[in-house]
């Protein structure tokens, strides 16, 4: 049995100080559930607050990002033990706007992820079509690609804390979520691959995520589906109720 994800990406939003008053009002609803692996991914400025008000709750700390570099003159990056030094666990790679806006290839997401997987960081790698290949009956094939450049020359003990967010580029903020079905059968693509490159343990093993307009009122109809463990939400995370009911959401599915 999988253990459910619910990953809150604030992206760039919340202040520190409205971070503090987010975490406050979310621990007033009460601590994460142990059924539900409850992670938020707020700015970098943001960690060691959140790292330090959620110790003991049953919340997890995450980043947004991270070099695929050790140390030296990268300015601007965030190294993977200057993350696991505020009590990091989790690391989205290669999420759709940093591939899109900031021209993140296949290349530099295998090396973060890599990296990634060497250092104890648990990845949630980023996976996803546009509107364009949907439209055009490559939707599969290119998920399949992004997952097969990402995990390149990694075994399958390497993987064991892999967890992959199957997020179509078309959905995410647009108020527009893919039908269950839909995500469904793209969560199941990818679990199918996994098995055929790494074994049916493996494919078991890994929790797949849908990202993309989740939502309180929406997420048990993904929840109920075989092959999705979870969701990597955006907006509805920066609010704490929200954020509570999605993962009751997942808690009850």
């Amino acid at each position: 049995m999988r253990k459910p994800i619910l990953a809150g990406n604030w992206k760039m939003n919340l202040t520190y100080h409205q971070a503090e008053a987010m975490v406050e009002e979310l621990l007033s609803l009460g601590k994460a559930p142990e059924s539900v692996e409850s992670i938020l991914l707020p700015n970098f400025l943001c960690i060691p607050l959140l790292a330090d008000k959620l110790k003991g709750t049953g919340y997890q700390v995450g980043a947004q990002n991270m070099s695929s570099e050790d140390q030296g003159a990268f300015t601007g990056e965030i190294s993977w033990d200057m993350l696991k030094d505020l009590g990091v666990s989790y690391c989205i790679i290669g999420h759709s706007e940093r591939r899109t806006l900031y021209l993140e290839n296949n290349s530099q997401i295998e090396k973060k992820l890599r990296k990634a997987v060497k250092t104890g960081i648990k990845p949630i790698l980023c996976v996803g079509e546009s509107l364009e290949k949907r439209q055009a009956g490559e939707a599969k094939k290119r998920i399949e690609g992004q997952v097969h450049r990402a995990l390149v020359g990694l075994d399958r003990e390497d993987l064991q804390d892999l967890v992959i967010a199957y997020e179509p580029l078309w959905a995410i903020g647009s108020g527009q979520a893919a039908s269950p079905e839909d995500a469904e059968d793209m969560c199941l693509t990818i679990r199918q691959w996994i098995e055929k490159g790494y074994g049916s343990d493996l494919a078991e093993k890994i929790r797949i995520l849908y990202g993309g307009s989740v939502k309180p009122d929406n997420i048990a109809s993904f929840m109920e589906k075989e092959n999705i463990d979870g969701a990597l939400v955006g907006g509805a995370s920066l609010k704490a109720k929200d954020f509570y009911a999605l993962i009751e959401g997942v808690q009850n599915a």
